[in-house]
């Protein structure tokens, strides 16, 4: 049953980056609002699936808050920066780096800044942490192991993001994936810096300071 489960709902999730990514269905579909949809449905099987996140969410105390808050964004100023010195570096080994990174950035046009903040912040970055390593990473860890339960999962939320065919952003959500998953499979009582983190890189990246 939990292995039906995993398959399912990483299907129903490469279906729904198949929207919103590939050059056949992307242009007629709005892909922050469909990444928010995205995110809930997600979202909403994590919390059903893995009621035990809820409870461990919901146990810490306001002390231990604070410190998921200041651990949260310090992983995202420390990912921002990793990400900045990988697009200079990128930019100079490779020709076609930033024209694809620029190709990322343009999934902006269109949409409010203030609206796409306010969906990272609150919906789309929380959304991916509690699927992907709450939900999936947790499930494959028990199943497999920490070390292949964290493999397997950050292959699968590495490769959803080829449907995009762009190598930048493929090796980005690699490198994020690795980042979140390799602190998860070190405590997964760090779920709530990493929501946190995943939220706050999010906004930084794409809205406040874009790299």
């Amino acid at each position: 049953m939990v292995k039906n489960n995993i398959l399912w709902s990483v299907a129903l999730a490469a279906v729904f980056f198949f929207v919103m990514f590939s050059p056949w269905t992307a242009p007629y579909v709005n892909f922050w609002y469909t990444m928010t949809a995205t995110a809930i449905i997600l979202t909403s099987i994590s919390l059903y699936s893995c009621r035990e996140t809820i409870k461990e969410l919901s146990n810490h105390s306001m002390k231990a808050w604070l410190w998921w808050i200041l651990g949260g964004f310090l992983i995202a100023f420390v990912l921002w920066w990793a990400f900045w010195i990988g697009d200079k570096v990128s930019a100079w080994l490779f020709g076609f780096a930033r024209p694809q990174v620029e190709l990322i950035y343009g999934m902006k046009s269109g949409t409010s800044p203030v609206v796409i903040a306010l969906l990272l912040l609150f919906i789309i970055g929380p959304g991916e942490e509690l699927f992907w390593r709450a939900f999936l990473q947790r499930r494959l860890m028990q199943r497999w192991g920490k070390n292949m339960g964290f493999i397997a999962a950050t292959a699968c939320y590495t490769l959803v993001h080829i449907w995009s065919f762009n190598f930048m952003l493929v090796m980005a959500a690699l490198v994020a994936g690795c980042c979140w998953g390799f602190l998860y499979r070190l405590s997964p009582r760090l779920l709530p810096a990493l929501i946190i983190s995943h939220a706050v890189w999010d906004v930084c990246a794409f809205i406040l300071f874009p790299i």
